[in-house]
């Protein structure tokens, strides 16, 4: 009885592990009730070979299908988080940032354990399955004429629902070959990625602003401070989706209204980012390089190269440079790549208040922090400023404060004060997407405020969003479109983006606003200011 659980359960593991479906919204049990046509060629081939020679052939296809399902799970994540397929060859790399994330999140002890534990699955799987088909093609070496008969019936039946389209769970057909497609698409893909490389590094070489000299740039931004902020997974969802976009919609409308009153004009259009869900560190480079950096591997070899960024830009213009980034961590080495004289990171802003999920601080205490630190400094200001407060896992929002109040942060602990775990809180997917609502609120809220109460004459602010949040807040919006606004008061710089660009009044991009691809910024912003 015991061998004949085993071999059931060895069966069930392979069929199982073959008819994974490709999307998180089939993975329902029906969706494992299938017969695999991949199972059924291997049964083929296991029958007709014998002895050393069949149980080779079982461990090396039981190893494959095993990396098969890892990569498979993989491709089901980053299409849950990342609205993308996952690349074997350029995703590798995310790995360390994944790790990073999650000891933001959830703290060290769960990355470890979290890491640990992907790494065990990355060699048992292949092993179990393995064993698992080894076993299975005993048995069929053992009772050839009945698997002949039985595999010769239902082969029979999956060509005719192969045929039929016959599904127990719509849209996932009932003959598989989600294991057959998934490695072919993997084979594919690899070589591709593989050029990647290469491809980039013919796109990259032509730079139409390099030997540009420093009196011709932004000519018609002189003794403009021109700071760019990023706000965190600020997508075209939250201003466009029913369930965000009435509140959004009116913090928005009433920015436009708060900085007219103090002067300020602002156009706003849509940029389509390269990425969705995560990786705001490839937009940004994106934005400030003019190329289109979409993997990590394009990533370091444009912060290897001398390509011109906006804020080199910013420096040969005669701005002082400045980051603020309290999403940072760790060392930046790219600041000397982008041209940033001085940056501070979480441990750089003198915080001393509570975290808020992965983001560290508030967005008005960095907005706070970099004013103070911008303050009597000599000449125009190039700023880069990263507010994440809107970063997932949307578990948290601070609350906006009079700017005198917030000192050194730690009157914010009261802001998570009997707060449920984040276990807890996405266990309700709507309360999530209200948090991330909330978040976006948040950002915008503080962002007005700072301009409001500290802009000036010479302020030229470019705001906009890195990318579209993970699916599950999207609901599975394929769109990655973000919003980008400029504000200032100077009538001549809202004149040229009107011009030039066609972008609308106010901070809501409406609809038919003109959209961009995101590496098209970097010329058209020095085009239109030369």
């Amino acid at each position: 009885m015991g061998s004949v659980l085993l071999t059931v359960a060895a069966a069930s593991l392979v069929l199982g592990a073959l008819v994974v479906p490709s999307e998180v919204a089939q993975l329902v049990p029906e969706a494992f009730l299938r017969v695999p046509g991949e199972a059924l060629v291997g049964a083929g081939v296991l029958l007709v070979l014998r002895g050393r020679a069949r149980s080779i052939v079982a461990l090396v296809g039981g190893a494959l299908i095993g990396v098969l399902l890892i990569v498979r799970v993989a491709d089901l994540g980053f299409r849950a988080v990342l609205a993308r397929g996952f690349d074997p060859v350029l995703d590798l790399p995310l790995l360390g940032n994944a790790a990073d994330f999650l000891t933001e999140s959830y703290g060290r002890t769960a990355a470890i354990g979290a890491m640990v534990g992907a790494a065990v699955l990355a060699v048992a799987v292949p092993t179990v399955t393995a064993l698992a088909l080894r076993r299975l093609a005993g048995v069929l070496g053992r009772h050839r004429r009945i698997g002949g008969r039985t595999l010769a019936a239902v082969t029979a039946m999956w060509a005719v629902c192969a045929v039929t389209g016959a599904t127990l769970a719509p849209p996932v057909p009932f003959a598989s070959r989600s294991a057959a497609t998934l490695a072919y698409s993997v084979g594919r893909q690899i070589p591709v990625s593989l050029h990647d490389e290469q491809e980039f590094a013919r796109v990259s070489a032509n730079d139409a602003f390099r030997d540009t000299p420093s009196d011709q740039l932004l000519t018609a931004l002189a003794g403009k401070n021109v700071v760019i902020a990023y706000v965190e997974s600020y997508g075209r969802s939250a201003v466009e989706d029913p369930q965000y976009a009435p509140q959004v919609g009116a913090t928005l409308d009433a920015g436009t209204s708060t900085l007219a009153d103090a002067g300020f004009g602002s156009r706003s259009g849509w940029l389509t980012s390269p990425i969705a869900g995560g990786g705001s560190w490839l937009a940004h480079a994106t934005l400030l390089s003019g190329l289109w950096i979409d993997n990590q591997q394009r990533y370091r070899s444009l912060t290897t190269s001398d390509r011109l960024t906006l804020s080199k830009v910013f420096q040969k213009t005669g701005r002082q440079t400045v980051g603020v980034m309290p999403g940072t961590t760790e060392p930046w080495p790219e600041s000397r790549f982008y041209g940033v004289d001085d940056y501070y990171d979480a441990h750089g802003l003198g915080y001393r208040g509570p975290g808020f999920g992965w983001s560290p601080m508030p967005d008005q205490y960095a907005l706070a922090q970099y004013q103070r630190l911008t303050q009597g400094m000599a000449g125009p200001i190039g700023g880069d400023i990263t507010l994440t407060s809107s970063h997932t896992p949307w578990i948290a929002v601070p609350t906006l404060r009079p700017w005198d109040e917030i000192g050194d942060g730690s009157t914010y602990a009261s802001d998570v004060e009997g707060l449920d775990s984040p276990e807890t809180i996405w266990e309700d997917p709507d309360r999530v997407r209200t948090n991330y609502r909330d978040s976006i609120e948040y950002s915008l809220n503080s962002l007005v405020s700072w301009v409001h109460d500290y802009g000036d004459d010479n302020l030229v602010l470019v705001v906009l969003g890195d990318h579209q949040p993970s699916p599950m807040i999207t609901h599975d919006s394929p769109n990655r479109d973000v919003p980008v606004s400029i504000v200032t008061r100077d009538r001549q710089v809202l004149d040229r983006v009107s011009q030039a660009w066609e972008w609308q009044q106010g901070l809501r991009p409406g609809p038919d606003a003109p959209v961009w691809r995101m590496d098209a910024f970097r010329d058209r912003f020095l085009d239109a200011f030369k």
